[in-house]
């Protein structure tokens, strides 16, 4: 038996997806390179892009003593729209990047510097999860459907961000907290100050989360001449993580005491449980930050599911009282 027939097939996974994940192991054969292009195997992202409105939904309906059924259907649509414009943006992200990613370790595997896909098949596979999520968006009201249509400014710079500033963190950030302005206007139909600190707390949150994220790729960034937080702060990462955590929880704190202005003093003390218990998990984050254990940095950075998670049962009990 020759060496060649004894190599297995490769299965086209990537090599920075959770194992056993469910693409790799239900997907038919022909729709796991399209689902790797919207990261469907690996999930954190689009918790990453709910979680903000599920909070901005929490607090809205704080804010207005008022839960109805559609705000179910807010609940249900945010969450089909973040798996959706998520896997727009990430299949738009790789096809700008496609050249770039063929030269990062962590990332030559992805489908298209792999060649599992072709550039035209991955802008129809954009084109069609963008539709999708278009029509979700016209159930909305007036204004979300307006703060819907301006989120595709965003997304379709980020990409680029890294070729032009040190702070590409803060562009994703931009871009995928943009669901706190939507869901608060989903409904209430308008925004004010609690979703725009809502807003700001959760582009400093992507800034901490994703600052350890790029702490991974610093090395190959430098030979590439990509940029990134990482590479700005070097050594002095964790001072600047300690930085975003402070303002994350200060405008998440922020965000709930002006949502809960004509609400009882209790609803308010349990509703900034939210912001206290997300700062006792991002303090864990940071204190077993380690920019030189590349697995670890993942693991830091998947956690950040359940941290967001950790804020909508103090929202939810904040609701009835």
């Amino acid at each position: 038996m020759t060496d060649d027939a004894a190599t297995p097939e490769p299965t086209g996974a990537v090599s920075d997806a959770v194992s056993g994940n469910w693409v790799d192991r239900f997907a038919p054969a022909l729709t796991r390179p399209y689902f790797r292009l919207s990261r469907a195997d690996r999930p954190i992202g689009t918790w990453l892009l709910y979680l903000p409105c599920l909070w901005a939904l929490g607090l809205a309906m704080i804010a207005t003593h008022s839960v109805t059924w559609h705000d179910l259907w807010i609940a249900v649509s945010c969450g089909i729209g973040a798996f959706l414009m998520r896997g727009a943006g990430c299949t738009w992200n790789d096809i700008t990047d496609r050249h770039i990613d063929a030269q990062v370790a962590r990332t030559k595997s992805r489908p298209l510097p792999s060649g599992q896909v072709s550039v035209r098949g991955a802008l129809i596979w954009m084109t069609a999860q963008a539709v999708v999520a278009c029509a979700i968006l016209l159930s909305f009201n007036g204004a979300a459907i307006i703060i819907g249509v301006l989120s595709l400014i965003p997304v379709a710079i980020y990409p680029f961000a890294k070729k032009f500033t040190w702070w590409p963190q803060a562009f994703l950030g931009i871009a995928i907290n943009w669901g706190a302005l939507l869901a608060w206007a989903a409904h209430t139909g308008s925004i004010g100050p609690v979703p725009i600190l809502l807003y700001l707390a959760g582009i400093a949150w992507t800034l901490f989360y994703d600052t350890i994220y790029a702490h991974q790729d610093i090395e190959d960034d430098a030979l590439i001449g990509v940029k990134s937080t990482a590479r700005l702060f070097a050594d002095q990462s964790r001072k600047w993580l300690r930085l975003f955590l402070t303002l994350t929880i200060l405008l998440l704190g922020g965000a709930v005491i002006f949502a809960c202005i004509n609400r009882s003093i209790l609803s308010l003390v349990i509703a900034l449980g939210g912001p206290w218990a997300l700062g006792w998990h991002l303090t864990w984050q940071l204190s077993r930050f380690d920019p030189n254990d590349n697995h670890f940095l993942v693991q830091l950075f998947r956690s950040n599911r359940n941290a967001g998670l950790i804020v909508l049962p103090f929202f939810a009990l904040a609701m009835l009282v």
